[in-house]
């Protein structure tokens, strides 16, 4: 409207000026100036407005939701498929995009009726030139088109982009750093980086040339038209058919005009550039929305164990992978037990953990809880009645009270049950050579203490033993990066915990290691072999049998007695 109004109010000095009436030209003048003012404030404001409503909505609680949805979905094998890792690449920093998108619309319907009102003004001066809504009407159409190949191209080359940028970070980062340097593999990544990187940007130049070949021809278009309707009009003043202040209006609004259109295309172009990621992430709480739904688990978690775990014929492979790591895997896993899972590497010792604890779902084959199929219970009921360190556990660089306590969430800011759990992970002396205690700082990018690898896993092995009363308990590879002292004081501690637990809840423990060593005293020793349980017993069992699980333990007995 400030295009229209301005140029109403030159027309009207310019035809005052000409009638000599000082008068109205004079209050046309001044019309015009404080239209223009205005104008500038109201573009002042809608910048602090866009700016307030990016950083505060989009920054912060669209990102938090887009946070929401992924870690939302309570199995793994999502984050392992391609079409979920690439929208979640396209709306990595959508929450800003999403915010910004969605406000740029009141921009450009705000801009269209600018442009609509101009438009009309100049066919009050000649109905001919209302065709001009069709030549600005093109450089829109095909914009929006150009930014639809480029929203594609995004999504397509969404897996190209996240290989290079993991590649960036493996070659940045401390933790693959030193294995880069010793090996001298330094150029190897960073081509290999370049090659998924200029994957990634072929096929979005490709589509950003195509998008700037759309936006010429617009441009050609309504240039061509606007250019014949100021001569037809400039043809008419020329013969006394209109005043000057119709030529001023004509050429007020044809220096206007092109500014207004550009940012209206402009504010277009954003809009559509974010169809992408608003497509990306309504994909993705669609996806999220319908894996809840389908979630079989409508059955609560019991109180306690009495019968145990059963599995029964379990198939299970990895998405996007041939082999199965289980295959036809039958045992049972009594309740109140301390089970040891052992075998070669491959074998299929962590899938076998991941089923139990419900982070995959089988292929084929049922895991029964106490008779009742694991599947039928809710997810996240049987996730709070699990406790797990994992093989690859988490570093998590927060206090390190905090990353503790995560292991119940609930209990997250209770410190005497922080101390509990740092006790059962014999990790006390840990905890006292920190400056500030369980205050202390994680992580030398954030200005805290880095810990040795050691360290970490005595962390996470606290964090397994917050939860006081669950029916799973999984220690997965506990102490792969202790030493042998450390290990013997650590299964000790949790040899005792797995009898007290036993006890209250019937909690059944499970051991997963290589060192055969530290798995003697269980009650039940699993032997994996490609994915099938080879042999199961007591280790004693196992030894007078002679099998595969006496040969393995031989082997280490005298590798570890020659060391």
């Amino acid at each position: 409207m400030n295009v229209a109004a301005t140029a109403l109010a030159l027309q009207a000095t310019v035809d005052g000026i000409v009638r000599r009436d000082v008068t109205g030209a004079a209050a046309a003048g001044v019309a015009t100036a404080a239209t223009y003012a205005l104008s500038a404030y109201l573009l002042n404001l809608d910048l602090t407005l866009t700016i307030l409503m990016v950083d505060s909505v989009g920054a912060l609680d669209m990102t938090r939701r887009i946070n929401e949805e992924i870690v939302g979905l309570d199995a793994l094998d999502h984050l392992e498929r391609t079409e979920v890792l690439d929208r979640v690449t396209v709306v990595q920093a959508g929450g800003w995009n999403l915010i910004y998108g969605a406000w740029t619309v009141v921009d450009v319907v705000a801009g269209a009726v600018r442009l609509g009102l101009t438009l009309l003004l100049l066919g009050t001066v000649n109905p001919w030139l209302l065709l001009l809504v069709v030549f600005a009407a093109l450089p829109l159409w095909l914009d929006r088109r150009g930014q639809h190949a480029v929203a594609k191209a995004e999504t397509d080359t969404a897996e190209a982009f996240r290989l290079q940028r993991h590649l960036f970070n493996l070659a940045t980062e401390a933790d693959g750093g030193k294995e880069i340097r010793v090996s001298g593999a330094g150029h190897a990544v960073a081509d290999a980086q370049a090659r998924a990187w200029d994957e990634a940007v072929r096929g979005r130049i490709r589509a950003r040339l195509r998008a700037t070949g759309y936006k010429a021809v617009g441009w050609v278009l309504f240039v061509t038209g606007f250019a014949g309707g100021l001569v037809m009009l400039l043809d008419r003043a020329a013969h006394g058919q209109g005043s000057v202040g119709d030529v001023v209006l004509a050429i007020t609004i044809a220096v206007t005009l092109r500014d207004s259109i550009q940012m209206t295309v402009a504010r277009a172009s954003r809009t559509a550039s974010s169809a992408g990621v608003v497509d990306a992430y309504l994909w993705l709480r669609a996806y999220a929305a319908r894996e809840r739904d389908t979630d079989p688990g409508d059955l609560p978690a019991p109180a306690a164990l009495r019968e145990g775990i059963t599995l029964e014929g379990v198939r299970f492979t990895y998405p996007g992978t041939d082999r199965a790591t289980l295959d036809g895997l039958n045992c049972h896993l009594p309740a109140g037990s301390v089970v040891a899972v052992v075998g070669e590497y491959g074998s299929g010792k962590t899938s076998l953990i991941k089923l139990l604890c419900k982070l995959y779902q089988p292929d084929a084959g049922t895991i029964r809880v106490d008779g009742v199929d694991l599947a039928r219970l809710v997810t996240t009921d049987w996730h709070a009645r699990t406790s797990a360190a994992f093989q690859d556990f988490g570093r998590f660089q927060i206090l390190f009270g905090q990353t503790v306590g995560l292991g119940d969430v609930r209990r997250l800011d209770d410190r005497e049950a922080v101390r509990e759990a740092v006790r059962a992970a014999d990790a006390d002396a840990l905890v006292q050579r920190l400056p500030e205690g369980v205050d202390t700082q994680l992580g030398r990018r954030f200005g805290g203490v880095d810990l040795s690898e050691g360290q970490w896993q005595k962390t996470a092995l606290a964090r397994a033993s917050m939860r006081r009363t669950p029916l799973l308990f999984v220690l997965d590879e506990p102490t792969a990066s202790l030493d042998a002292p450390s290990e013997h004081a650590i299964f000790e501690h949790y040899m005792a915990r797995a009898r007290e637990l036993s006890a209250r809840t019937g909690t059944i423990t499970v051991i997963v290691s290589h060192r055969f060593s530290t798995v003697t005293d269980a009650d039940l020793i699993l032997v994996l072999d490609a994915g099938r349980i080879a042999e199961s017993g007591t280790h004693d069992e196992l030894l007078a049998t002679g099998g595969r699980y006496a040969q393995l333990y031989g082997i280490q007995a005298k590798a570890y007695a020659v060391g």
